[in-house]
């Protein structure tokens, strides 16, 4: 959400954003709800002390043995036009309210201008794509021909866009998860949570997910949202609290189901495991204090791309361009790791810093060791990594000629040793 405050005060600095982020300017319009709004409240002002002053009046005229009868018509007459005036305040208000969250967050200055993912800027590339003296082969023909992955048992029992994984794949999902989630809290300081992966409105509303992004998510029957990332319940277990200067920075953890309608993806890598409805992922959170935002996002980049480091997976760093980022992003880092089946690099985790967006909406606040008031707090989000896409690279880096996949070695304690599937 934006700071309705900030936009009095910085007009053309918000219609810049927008239009950065490909959008018209909104600052005129939120600007004359505000002012009405305003005013209206300085009305209801007036009304509830002409009220108190006429409660006063009645109350000396009873003492007095006064006739009040023109005393309570005036009441009469001032409570009407008071309880239109109210009626007509919070109209106002969820009307600015609407319109602010229907905006995104604004991109910071050195997020490059662009209309999509072609005006993404490389940072970095970290390893080289193996070479192989054979055709490789896309991971679904690998898991298929292993008889470990299975998209039609999947299909019988779901649909499109799910896969049932066997045996030593299974084991490897699993495997790959641990990995994440021990580096993360044995080294980087990230405290494990094992949350709900259903969600209130409220909840999805604190995020950005909604009401911009209903559609990408699944509901229930009885309201509630499956979460389409950890990021929803961590980031929100901050949700109304006003933290302590020195809890901060939070870093939470969490290896969670993921749910996702793919509604905007007809046609787009329908075969194989990389856009599903179901899939796993090992979510990082920071909460922080605004001016160290900047530097946990670069932390927290790093350490999602040690996963890829340490599990040999050639990979690059993209900075995403206004048109590319998410709704309450402000700065985006995308890891793209090698696939040689689609001889491409293709995204295995986004970490964004959404700055005060979040939560403002979720009003998430903390106190400032000089005691002075409260602040937004500074939220961040980063996959850490999206653990099938990892399955995936693995599968297709680390294949062999005979059909066999080799285990990386960082992984083989949680296989039992295994360094082979075949």
């Amino acid at each position: 959400m934006h700071d309705l405050r900030w936009i009095r005060d910085n007009p053309q600095a918000f219609d810049r954003g927008l239009v950065r982020r490909g959008l018209p300017p909104r600052a005129d319009e939120v600007l004359a709800l505000d002012r009405e709004w305003r005013s209206t409240e300085t009305t209801a002002q007036n009304l509830q002390a002409t009220r108190n002053q006429i409660a006063r009046d009645i109350g000396a005229a009873k003492k007095r043995g006064d006739d009040i009868a023109e005393l309570l018509a005036q009441s009469s007459r001032v409570k009407e036009m008071d309880a239109g005036n109210s009626a007509k305040a919070a109209e106002l208000r969820r009307r600015i309210d609407e319109l602010l969250a229907s905006l995104p967050n604004l991109p910071e200055e050195d997020v490059p201008d662009g209309s999509d993912e072609s005006a993404n800027k490389l940072l970095r590339i970290i390893g080289a794509p193996p070479r192989f003296n054979f055709a490789p082969l896309a991971h679904e023909a690998i898991g298929e021909r292993l008889g470990l992955m299975d998209f039609a048992a999947a299909a019988k029992l779901s649909g499109s866009r799910f896969v049932v994984l066997k045996g030593a794949l299974a084991r490897l999902e699993r495997a790959l998860a641990q990995f994440m989630l021990d580096l993360h809290t044995r080294e980087f300081g990230y405290v494990e949570i094992a949350p709900p992966l259903l969600v209130r409105d409220e909840a999805a509303y604190g995020t950005g997910n909604l009401p911009m992004k209903a559609e990408d998510m699944f509901r229930t029957t009885d309201g509630l949202w499956l979460i389409p990332t950890a990021e929803m319940p961590l980031s929100n277990l901050a949700a109304g609290e006003i933290l302590d200067d020195s809890a901060l920075p939070l870093r939470l953890t969490a290896w969670t189901p993921c749910f996702r309608s793919e509604a905007g993806a007809a046609g787009r890598d329908t075969r194989g495991m990389i856009r599903q409805h179901q899939f796993s992922k090992v979510e990082l959170v920071s909460i922080t204090r605004p001016e160290d935002s900047a530097a946990e996002h670069e932390r927290m980049t790093a350490c999602a791309e040690e996963v890829l480091k340490r599990l040999g997976l050639a990979y690059r760093v993209v900075l995403l361009s206004t048109g590319d980022m998410g709704f309450a992003a402000q700065k985006t880092y995308d890891i793209e790791v090698w696939l040689p089946g689609q001889d491409a690099y293709r995204e295995i985790s986004s970490c964004s810093n959404c700055g005060a967006f979040q939560a403002q909406r979720m009003r998430a606040r903390y106190r400032p060791a000089d005691g002075r008031g409260t602040r937004p707090v500074h939220t961040l989000n980063g996959s850490a990594l999206a653990v099938g896409r990892t399955l995936i690279a693995i599968l297709e880096n680390f294949q062999r000629g005979d059909g066999s996949v080799a285990i990386p070695e960082v992984l083989q304690p949680y296989l039992r040793g295994e360094a082979v599937i075949g």
